[in-house]
């Protein structure tokens, strides 16, 4: 069985695809019975699209792979706290486990903001880990943002 820490691994290298292509650097994974069954990072400006977010993309291909919109018995990976937005997709997929790696300060819905997966108000509550690894997922989304304030010294 692999361990949190190697899963996240998987997310970072993601999120470090979505560096390379001038994304913020997100990464996602989702796993069942050890077997990565979906993953995604951001494309929001490559598809012009404010939803193409890392776990968006991962559990559209999680979805299909599994020819379902739940993904029971699942956990998702990734590499900073779910937004809002992704937090309520995480819910709506049924998916019982989130592991993520940076709290997100700015729009955190896992824990830091707010607590949508864990929410007993909503019909799904999603058990929630945060803080996986959180350095080095902090860091490549550091890089990424001191790089798009100062270009020339980021080379």
């Amino acid at each position: 069985m692999f361990s949190n820490d190697y899963w996240m691994q998987a997310a970072l290298r993601e999120a470090e695809k979505a560096f390379e292509l001038g994304e913020v650097p997100i990464g996602c994974v989702i796993v069942r019975d050890d077997v990565l069954i979906g993953k995604g990072h951001n494309l929001t400006e490559q598809l012009h699209d404010a939803t193409a977010h890392a776990e968006m993309m991962a559990i559209t291909a999680a979805s299909a792979a599994l020819e379902s919109r739940y993904l029971l018995e699942t956990t998702l990976y990734v590499t900073i706290e779910p937004c809002p937005m992704c937090a309520g997709a995480i819910v709506l997929a049924r998916i019982p486990k989130l592991v993520f790696g940076a709290y997100d300060p700015k729009a955190g819905a896992c824990g830091t903001l707010y607590h949508i997966t864990e929410d007993a108000r909503l019909n799904h509550q999603v058990h929630t880990i945060g803080g996986v690894l959180d350095r080095e997922c902090a860091s490549l989304v550091q890089s990424y943002f001191r790089k798009q304030r100062n270009p020339k010294s980021a080379d």
